[in-house]
């Protein structure tokens, strides 16, 4: 009887000891899962493409689907924003990672000028350069605009509150010797609402900083007589003066219906990061970028002008550390 006792005795503490050993390597499996899971975690990056009717949103939208396909360890989300100096200002408070801003609005923002006197943005790095963006004064036919000095006592929009063709429109007033007062009226509208009160006729021009055959001039030109008014000879000169990235850019005759060439300045669209994004994952992003570059390319016709031999044109401020060994590894610097 009691070796019966001793025998059952021992074959719970067997049992008891196999749950244990169970449990502890179960344990130990999900641990070393979990810790499987965090050594490939992705890092989830935003970017700010600005308005979803413009060129910058596509673009945006192409190197979201780039990663997509072809970095395992992030993703990035396309995040429709105000526009330049909006994408600026989220870039230093550090509500956007990545963005497309022009070349004028990030070279003001990194040195505290204009809209960011006394709040500079100093954790923005550059990437690279897109494409260049013409600055477009788009006038009804009839309206008596000929040059900047024009717009004189005219009703003219300046482009989106916060948007780096307003920072333009303002520049040309400026090199024109004008100021909003001279106005007759100041409207902040956005692209799209823009050709709406231009073909309406309740405005009489407005500034587009776009690229060269942008949609929202093309259709404009379809149903509504429109010119695009010379800044050249003394405004141009005036606004290179000013500052050291305008440069003269054709506007060839064609590129919109019935509409004649076009001398004007432009600046140029950039990527722009965050500083404190690792330099590996940002080295490993913009290589995806020029390796997949045809994805770019079909996304917008503006995209077709990205290239590896003009990523650096135009770039205001200093690169992130993972942009500039890539460009290092391909023989071009800053």
């Amino acid at each position: 009887m009691m070796q019966n006792r001793t025998t059952h005795s021992k074959a719970v503490l067997m049992t008891l000891i196999a749950c244990v050993l169970i449990f502890s390597v179960g344990s130990a499996s999900v641990l070393a899962g979990g810790r499987a899971e965090e050594d490939v975690a992705i890092r989830r990056l935003n970017m700010g493409g600005g308005w979803v009717t413009g060129v910058y949103y596509p673009l945006a939208g192409a190197m979201s689907r780039i990663v997509h396909v072809n970095m395992d360890d992030l993703s990035l989300t396309v995040e429709s924003s105000g526009a330049s100096v909006v994408n600026s200002n989220l870039i230093g408070s550090g509500d956007l990672d990545l963005a497309i801003v022009q070349n004028d609005v990030a070279s003001h923002a990194f040195n505290g000028r204009a809209a960011f006197e006394g709040s500079a943005i100093t954790n923005m790095r550059g990437m690279f350069s897109l494409y260049p963006e013409p600055v477009q004064l788009v006038a009804r036919s009839g309206a008596g605009i000929d040059n900047p000095s024009d717009l004189a006592g005219k009703r003219v929009a300046l482009g989106p509150l916060g948007s780096g063709a307003e920072v333009n429109a303002l520049k040309v007033l400026e090199a024109a010797g004008l100021s909003e007062g001279d106005l007759r009226a100041a409207e902040r509208l956005e692209a799209g609402e823009a050709a709406d009160f231009l073909r309406d006729g309740r405005i009489d021009a407005a500034f587009f900083t776009v690229a060269i055959g942008a949609a929202v001039i093309s259709d404009l030109a379809v149903s509504q007589d429109i010119k695009v008014v010379d800044i050249t000879g003394r405004y141009a000169d005036r606004l290179m003066e000013m500052e050291d990235f305008y440069a003269p850019v054709t506007i060839p005759e064609g590129t919109y219906t019935g509409v004649a060439q076009a001398e004007t300045v432009g600046v140029v669209s950039i990527v722009v990061a965050r500083e404190d994004l690792p330099e590996q994952l940002m080295y490993d992003f913009i290589s995806a970028m020029f390796d997949n570059i045809d994805t770019i390319h079909s996304a917008h016709s503006a995209g077709r002008m990205v290239t590896l031999d003009t990523a650096l044109d135009g770039m205001t401020v200093p690169l992130h550390p993972g942009a500039e060994r890539f460009f290092a590894e391909h023989g071009m610097s800053r």
